[in-house]
């Protein structure tokens, strides 16, 4: 870790842009979707609950392509790592991002548009935990994948800005996690507590 950051200037702008980014999208879409929760704000003024979740998830997906534009362009003005600057570092990466793609895909079709962009906060439930492929074999296949992703991309470049850029993700979506879980079990233990009372 110490040898990546002789290779990387952690004060450029671009790079700086990139951290805020990558660290400013979870932040925002748990704060935007708790109150949601809390208030309703978002479905009364869209009208109904799964118009403001696929505003929400329109929101997101801009976030999310303006975070990869920052890495991406974090990691053009920064210089390679001439050890990763080969044939069989590019496939790596090649594969590992093909399987991180794998990840988030079927994540989205397992969970649907709002079972990923957190439709439960809006109180669109799902009828029970999505338990097929990826979710069998890994917990948050979405965020691990996205990591994946990022790490793949990152190895085709050559880029220890990018491989630090990375761990900023990971770290950012574990942060996530701690936050997200508990608060999603919270509310379907709700919804069972509310259809055990009728």
């Amino acid at each position: 870790m110490a040898r990546l950051f002789g290779y990387v200037d952690v004060t450029d702008a671009g790079f700086l842009a990139a951290v805020v980014s990558i660290a400013f999208n979870p932040l925002f879409w748990n704060v935007v979707a708790r109150w949601e929760h809390k208030t309703r704000a978002l479905s009364r003024v869209f009208g109904s609950p799964h118009a403001a979740c696929y505003c929400l998830g329109a929101v997101i997906l801009m976030l999310n392509c303006v975070r990869s534009h920052c890495f991406t362009e974090a990691m053009k003005s920064q210089p390679k790592l001439e050890g990763l600057d080969c044939h069989w570092a590019y496939y790596s990466g090649l594969a590992i991002l093909a399987v991180g793609t794998l990840f988030v895909i079927s994540s989205f079709l397992a969970l649907g548009f709002t079972g990923t962009f957190l439709g439960d906060y809006f109180g669109i439930l799902m009828e029970a935990k999505v338990t097929c492929f990826p979710f069998s074999v890994l917990d948050n296949p979405m965020y691990w994948g996205s990591t994946a992703v990022y790490l793949g991309w990152s190895l085709m470049h050559a880029s220890p800005a990018g491989l630090l850029l990375t761990a900023v993700v990971a770290i950012s979506y574990t942060i996530a996690m701690l936050y997200e879980g508990p608060f999603t079990e919270e509310i379907y233990q709700q919804k069972q507590k509310g259809a055990k009372n009728k």
